[in-house]
């Protein structure tokens, strides 16, 4: 149990049954009456958010969530399929848990799965993965001068929007926060 009065965002809690995260956080003094908390809170399991209002002495469930290290291996057929790097175990997540990040995936990388009693909920990358350069349209002479851009394409089919200087074959990293172009590798 936490005191609403001690929820920061960031944390997990049960409410009804259902695991959220708390996103943002208010707590709000009224010149007249008692003190409460508002908060917007997103559904670990479906992705939805909600705003839900607590008295500000209210006791909540804390939901402890649990990271473990995975590495990403094959997809087959809708299904992505992912091993534990401690006790080798793997793991089935069907796309829908992978959407989102499903063009920055390749495989043998590195992902953190947070867990909840033994159930994934949500697939962390690393801040940045790095990938190879499949389609690109070659820099016409004297374009590379000026800050041109253009869009290549690249080992998992992620379009990414890059200097003109970047080549066919070339290994970029990309931001994985906002799909952006950082650097060459």
């Amino acid at each position: 149990m936490v005191s609403t009065n001690d929820m920061r965002p960031g944390q997990s809690i049960l409410v009804d049954g259902t695991i959220y995260q708390i996103m943002d956080y208010a707590h709000v003094k009224p010149g007249k009456g008692k003190a409460f908390v508002k908060t917007k809170l997103k559904n670990l399991i479906d992705g939805g958010i909600i705003e839900k209002t607590f008295r500000a002495d209210e006791n909540v469930d804390q939901a402890f969530i649990e990271k473990q290290d995975f590495q990403y291996l094959y997809n087959e057929s809708g299904n992505f399929i992912f091993m534990n790097t401690e006790n080798y175990e793997q793991i089935s997540l069907d796309a829908r848990l992978i959407a989102e990040i499903e063009l920055l995936l390749i495989p043998n990388s590195e992902v953190t799965i947070q867990m909840y009693e033994n159930k994934p909920l949500n697939v962390l990358l690393p801040s940045s993965v790095e990938l190879k350069v499949t389609k690109a349209e070659p820099a016409v002479k004297g374009d590379t001068v000026t800050s041109s851009t253009k869009t290549v394409t690249c080992e998992t089919g992620l379009e990414v929007v890059v200097p003109m200087f970047i080549e066919e074959g070339e290994v970029i990293k990309i931001d994985t926060k906002d799909n952006s172009y950082m650097t060459r590798v």
